[in-house]
């Protein structure tokens, strides 16, 4: 009987060996496995991670590009402005280019300073005046007015001098006035745009004659007797015809046979000898 137990026992023992001997080859695998896998993922990790860097750098680039594209756009909008600022300094237009029908330099900045061109001060459609330029009447213009208008007494006329310095602020509601009434191109022939007129020298007179009320402002006036003794001698008195007739082409405006400019008898009689205008004699 013992033959056959013992060998039992050695069949079992066997059996046991080769059961832990696979026991222990499974958990090496599992453990070969486990690292294996292990290792797989942190290399996957790793070449997971210059990826995700590129695409943070990738972002930064876009975001840059962007922000340089937005730069660019704001100094290609800013280009042109400045541009057409360095093309209006350096090629100014000409007059005749900014001069509008009624004679005027459109968008003409306002003067700090009254212009004088050869000692005469200047008020025209192209030379404007200062808005607080305000001398009033010019005394020595009125003192020969006076003197004028006793001769002209003797002479059988009575001169009246009804209107002669007008302030900035005057001439802008008269002008405006005129405006409204006639219309700007209308109102440009005859009266001026404030800044513009010669009444705010305080050396233009509108002269009428007494009685005749209703030929004041007219070019009849030009043909009474009164409106022609005063063409032959206002000159005598230091005074000139400043709109004559025919030559609105060159001061600006209509024939106005009432407004006489004060220069002085010296200058007034060169102009009025020499059949010009005031522009014409002075150049300008």
């Amino acid at each position: 009987m013992t033959g056959p137990i013992l060998n039992n026992k050695k069949k079992n023992k066997s059996k046991y060996i080769i059961i832990a001997i696979i026991a222990c080859v499974l958990l090496i695998a599992i453990i070969v496995t486990a690292v294996i896998v292990n290792d797989s993922k942190k290399e996957i990790e790793e070449q997971s991670k210059p990826n995700e860097a590129v695409e943070q750098n990738i972002g930064e680039d876009i975001q840059e590009t962007e922000e340089d594209a937005s730069s660019d756009n704001k100094q290609d909008e800013s280009t042109p402005a400045e541009e057409n600022s360095v093309q209006e300094t350096e090629q100014p237009k000409t007059d005749e280019e900014n001069t509008t029908v009624g004679g005027y330099i459109e968008g003409q900045p306002e003067p700090t300073e009254p212009t004088y061109i050869d000692g005469v001060l200047i008020a025209n459609k192209k030379h404007p005046l200062p808005s607080d330029f305000a001398p009033g009447e010019n005394k020595e213009a009125r003192a020969a007015f006076e003197d004028m208008a006793q001769d002209a007494k003797a002479a059988g006329f009575e001169l009246v001098a009804f209107s002669t310095y007008r302030s900035y602020e005057y001439q802008e509601t008269l002008y405006n006035n005129y405006v409204n009434r006639d219309g700007k191109e209308n109102a440009d022939r005859y009266s001026a745009r404030p800044g513009y007129s010669e009444h705010q020298t305080g050396l233009a007179f509108d002269v009428g004659e007494k009685g005749k009320e209703d030929l004041w402002l007219t070019s009849e006036f030009g043909e009474t007797a009164a409106g022609k003794w005063l063409v032959e001698n206002a000159h005598k008195y230091g005074f000139i015809l400043r709109y004559p007739e025919g030559k609105e082409n060159i001061t600006g405006y209509m024939y106005e046979s009432w407004h006489f400019r004060y220069l002085g008898v010296d200058l007034a009689t060169k102009v009025k000898e020499s059949n010009l205008t005031l522009e014409e004699y002075l150049g300008i």
